[in-house]
């Protein structure tokens, strides 16, 4: 559990920058949603359960609290309709053109500043898994569950500034250097490009943002180093 300095430093941060976030982007609802309905039948909005933090249960290990994350719709209505719940992929063929464009602008996160306004969330963490593929990755990633142990999800974070959209490691992130030890390190074709290299790496800046939160300088650089990157990471695309 992070210091009482570094929660209550966090949460100013989060009711500010959530408040801001939401005064200066309202505008561009209409146009967005607009362009979602034009571009394919559905609603507008897309709801979903996410494990909001884990916490220890001294009988049953660990607990998955959950909350519902508000996006803008980026894919077909019913997009899981007889395959259950998956994991996006870079160039899922769910995903409708605005879709598309939403996802690596990142404008189809923009509800989530209200999300982060109740609580729920904050603007800088780990990135919300659902439940059931949680539980997954924790099987197949040792240690994969501690990203989240008593922080709760962000809506940009240490990972999302540095990494691709399922943890991919792109061009000038610091760990190209270390692309043929993480990913795929025994160069195996069936394994080329594997989830599971993606999320590693992932757990790896996640756990890193995880530890400066112990201390609140530390935190306070950290959180406003990526708060300041993300504008970036969504004008480019690059996300």
């Amino acid at each position: 559990m992070p210091p009482l300095s570094v929660r209550i430093a966090k949460r100013a941060i989060d009711v500010v920058g959530s408040s801001v976030g939401i005064c200066l982007t309202l505008p561009l609802y209409p146009a967005i949603a607009a362009a979602i309905r034009i571009d394919s039948p559905g609603g507008v909005f897309f709801r979903q359960r996410r494990v909001r933090q884990i916490t220890s249960d001294g009988d049953s290990g660990s607990v998955f609290e959950e909350f519902t994350i508000l996006k803008f719709r980026t894919m077909c209505d019913n997009a899981e309709k007889g395959t259950g719940a998956v994991i996006a992929s870079k160039n899922d063929v769910r995903t409708t053109r605005i879709g598309r464009f939403l996802r690596k602008s990142r404008l189809d996160e923009l509800p989530q500043l209200f999300i982060i306004l109740i609580g729920d969330m904050s603007l800088v963490g780990p990135r919300p898994e659902r439940a059931e593929i949680l539980r997954d990755l924790t099987l197949a990633i040792p240690f994969f569950e501690e990203r989240m142990r008593d922080v709760k999800p962000g809506l940009t974070g240490l990972a999302q500034v540095n990494l691709g959209y399922t943890g991919a490691i792109t061009e000038g992130s610091v760990l190209e250097e270390f692309r043929s030890t993480l990913q795929n390190p025994y160069d195996l074709e069936e394994a080329d490009g594997a989830l599971a290299d993606d999320m590693r790496a992932k757990l790896l800046f996640d756990l890193a943002y995880t530890a400066s939160l112990e201390n609140l300088s530390t935190f306070l650089a950290t959180e406003l180093r990526i708060i300041v990157m993300t504008p970036a990471v969504m004008m480019k695309a690059l996300g």
